[in-house]
């Protein structure tokens, strides 16, 4: 991997529409910021591009990030899963950023009958569950809660919860192509989890951040180029 790529690194507050970034009350250090949350929607393919999103990198890597300096710095993160997720294909997920770094970014993936979104604060656990969003089009919602103001050597990824929508049918495209592929779908957000940004480019729409899917695509659940500089930026190779 050429250590010379440049990333574009997009201060990424991808929050679309009518959501902002939130500050939560913390009793913190001064030179740490509050505790936020930055909020990821994914859009079905067709949707118009959100605004604050992404140009290329150098030598067709692309990538972005949360922010400068904020990442997991305690790695081995485990996951929780809601009812009716399937832990092997969330394991298939996780071990997929596993697999392109020595890191060791995951930990176990686990079930709890009672795991759920958090969007109103954080609970200590990273909860993977499907839920009714309010808009239709919205395939999946990651909310990643942490330190993302203040010195960048304070900043910090402390949890992150994805909900998966129920107006799509889900299961394995590779079966039935008129599902949305949870492999594919839980792979892109976890990238969120782990700091990544969204790509809107259409240079950039083979990459599993790239920020629109589709029932039947499957092609999020490898890594490609952008998405494997990314991680080894942030964690190393």
């Amino acid at each position: 991997m050429n250590k010379k790529i440049r990333s574009l690194i997009c201060f990424a507050l991808i929050v679309t529409l009518a959501l902002p970034v939130v500050s939560i009350a913390f009793a913190g250090k001064p030179d740490k910021g509050p505790l936020e949350k930055i909020v990821f929607i994914h859009y079905k393919k067709g949707y118009g591009k959100p605004p604050g999103t992404p140009g290329k990198g150098s030598d067709k890597e692309y990538y972005t990030f949360l922010a400068k300096g904020v990442k997991w710095k305690s790695l081995s993160i485990d996951v929780v899963t809601g009812p009716g997720i399937d832990i092997s294909v969330i394991t298939a997920s996780t071990g997929e950023w596993d697999s392109h770094t020595t890191a060791g970014l995951f930990g176990a993936v686990t079930y709890k009958d009672d795991a759920d979104w958090d969007s109103s604060s954080p609970d200590g656990d990273n909860e993977l569950a499907f839920g009714n969003y309010s808009d239709p089009d919205v395939i999946a919602v990651c909310v990643v809660w942490g330190y993302f103001t203040g010195r960048p050597s304070t900043r910090s990824i402390e949890e992150f919860d994805i909900m998966f929508d129920i107006d799509f049918p889900w299961g394995d495209a590779t079966g039935d192509p008129d599902v949305m592929d949870l492999q594919n779908i839980a792979t892109h957000e976890l990238g969120h989890g782990l700091g990544l940004g969204d790509l809107y480019i259409t240079e950039a729409s083979e990459e599993t951040m790239y920020g629109y899917s589709t029932e039947g695509e499957t092609k999020k659940r490898d890594l490609n180029p952008g998405d494997i500089a990314g991680i080894q930026v942030l964690y190393g190779e």
